[in-house]
């Protein structure tokens, strides 16, 4: 069955108009509930949310859909998605849900689920769960005795906060440094002041008074003007800018300037070499991720093995080979040790650990490498399938690549949350890859737009 209900990361799109509608939210936790039924004991599921209105609609939605089903429903409040994979495993749920559309605007929403060890689905399992959404008289409803139950549970954060500590080199002490660090008004807006509080750090808050309309508003890792401003202003050693569910994370240095996920990748990876706690021999990143990266590796004795976009085939490639480091420029940052997923509170910490034992500014310490210049744009369009199939988009990619030769890469690609075609490209000449992006973007079809 074509996955025209998932993409890369879950169910998504604009908050009551479908797929994302309270009844659509029903029939998933009917299905998932279903599909994880599991063995004669009361099966139960966990659901996370970040801080959008419509997530109030979805999570009693998708309850009401688990409870038909004869599914016991842990409600977790506002809690980051790495926590909802923490959750679902260390409470031994049958399957979790986290309620969020991540980095997109507060119109947008979107679902996420979890297998009962913590990890995000497979293709396979979403087909199986697709399947039973779009054919609902295949779903069984339990009878009136079985009917789940659902219960708020009150002491989920302080949990996903001892983790999250756990995570770091144990003794770690962050006092003396002084931290803006941005929740984008998400889930993480009372999690991550907490955790670097009581690791010692000064804390300057940003982005913690969500109102159900402003995650990800002006704020947060995909918009990091005032986390920079705030870093210089208040004469901070480093900044940190979490996205709507914190599972991304990017940071800032002391003169406002940006480190992204590749940056992060690359610090974390010679750490972790260095202590003899790096597996694999690398790092899992997707396509998107800088030719800098490769080279810096590659001078280090260390490979860099590449995945289509989405952190979920990243997590499937380092499960495969045996990675424990792997994420995206994004600030996608998977550390299997210790997560099921991205995690931006756990990357940063290791981040903070790195700052410390160095002793020198992150302006320094963070700037790992030369990123070769690359650029990214994106195109709206109605139908992208059809804008990629056309000759003129083909043949203008052919001649970009002929351009750029050997030492550039180009990235044409649909993007999988949103209506976007992205188009990538980098070599050493920041110029020609400038004109070989235009290039392709004006082929591409203006009645598909």
């Amino acid at each position: 069955m074509a996955r025209s209900l998932f993409g890369t990361d879950g169910v998504r799109g604009r908050a009551n108009t479908a797929p994302m509608t309270a009844e659509m939210a029903m029939r998933i936790g009917m299905a998932a509930g279903q599909v994880f039924h599991r063995g004669a004991h009361r099966n139960r599921a966990v659901i996370g949310k970040d801080t959008r209105l419509s997530g109030y609609m979805l999570e009693q939605a998708l309850t009401a859909g688990f409870l038909s089903v004869g599914v016991d429903v842990f409600l977790l409040g506002p809690i980051p998605t790495p926590a909802v994979g923490f959750l679902t495993r260390s409470m031994r749920a049958d399957v979790g849900v986290m309620i969020s559309a991540s980095h997109n605007p507060y119109e947008d929403n979107g679902i996420k689920l979890f297998g009962p060890d913590g990890f995000k689905l497979s293709d396979a399992v979403e087909s199986e769960i697709q399947a039973l959404v779009m054919r609902p008289s295949d779903l069984a409803l339990a009878d009136a005795a079985a009917i789940g139950r659902a219960k708020r549970l009150d002491d989920v954060q302080g949990r996903y906060i001892e983790s999250v500590k756990a995570s770091a080199p144990r003794g770690l002490d962050l006092s003396g440094l002084k931290v803006v660090v941005d929740c984008a008004n998400g889930a993480a807006y009372k999690v991550a002041p907490t955790v670097l509080t009581e690791l010692g750090a000064e804390v300057v808050r940003v982005g913690v008074a969500p109102d159900g309309f402003n995650i990800n508003g002006n704020c947060g890792s995909t918009h990091p003007g005032v986390l920079q401003e705030q870093v210089v202003a208040h004469h901070a050693h480093i900044g940190i800018g979490l996205d709507g569910d914190a599972d991304r994370v990017i940071l800032v240095d002391e003169t406002g300037r940006v480190i992204d996920g590749d940056q992060l990748m690359a610090t974390i990876a010679d750490q972790w070499k260095q202590s003899d706690l790096l597996s694999g021999g690398g790092v899992v990143a997707t396509v998107m991720s800088n030719l800098g990266l490769e080279r810096y590796l590659e001078v280090r004795g260390l490979k860099l093995v590449r995945t289509q976009v989405g952190d979920r085939y990243v997590l499937e490639r380092m499960r495969a080979d045996g990675f424990n480091l792997g994420g995206e420029q994004s600030g996608h940052i998977i550390m299997t040790d210790h997560a099921t997923t991205g995690d931006g509170l756990m990357a940063a910490l290791q981040a903070l650990c790195a700052l410390i034992r160095c002793d020198r500014p992150a302006s320094e310490f963070f700037r790992a490498f030369e990123p070769v210049p690359q650029l990214l744009k994106n195109i709206r369009v109605a139908d992208a399938t059809a804008a990629l199939d056309a000759a003129s988009v083909a043949k203008a990619i052919a001649s970009g690549e002929e351009r750029l030769g050997k030492g550039g890469r180009i990235l044409v690609r649909k993007s999988g949350t949103e209506p976007l075609i992205r188009v990538m490209a980098e070599g050493d000449d920041s110029e020609l890859v400038r004109s070989v992006v235009d290039q392709i973007i004006d082929a591409i079809p203006r009645q598909a737009a």
